[in-house]
């Protein structure tokens, strides 16, 4: 039977490359959901929140600040330089800050709340002073007393 004329079977060399097609679509999909992600992970209201012990804000010269303040029943005031306000509604709060800060917009923004006073309410008020154009919204706080 050796010579019925069998040609040996052709080895077949083996691959040697990478598929990288199933490698790009496993990327793609990640990187929709960092695309879908990411947007969720940037909203809010950006806050530093403070220590036991602060740290004062350096008061810059020649710049005055405004101070947003609530106190334990909620109501908001507004004081520029030495002015003070009546109680305010929180759009007559936004609409008086936003005209301010389209005159000077270098002017420091702070929040003054009381400790009593529902973090909601605070939240709201500093959502809404960014939304009137303060770039960054500092909270006013007391040191700590020594107990010894």
């Amino acid at each position: 039977m050796k010579g019925m004329g069998m040609m040996p079977a052709a080895r077949r060399k083996p691959m040697s490359e990478i598929n990288v097609v199933p490698y790009i679509d496993v990327m793609l999909v990640l990187l929709v959901i960092f695309m879908v992600t990411a947007p969720m992970l940037t909203q809010g209201v950006k806050v530093e929140l403070p220590e036991a012990v602060a740290d004062p804000i350096q008061a810059q010269k020649d710049v005055e600040s405004i101070i947003v303040s609530v106190d334990a029943s909620g109501a908001y005031y507004l004081e520029l330089g030495d002015q003070g306000s009546d109680p305010m509604s929180l759009p007559d709060v936004r609409n008086q800050v936003a005209k301010v800060l389209s005159e000077r917009s270098n002017r420091q923004v702070l929040v003054r709340g009381d400790e009593h006073v529902e973090y909601g309410r605070v939240v709201r008020l500093m959502a809404e002073l960014q939304a009137a154009g303060a770039s960054s919204v500092g909270l006013i706080t007391e040191a700590p007393a020594d107990d010894g």
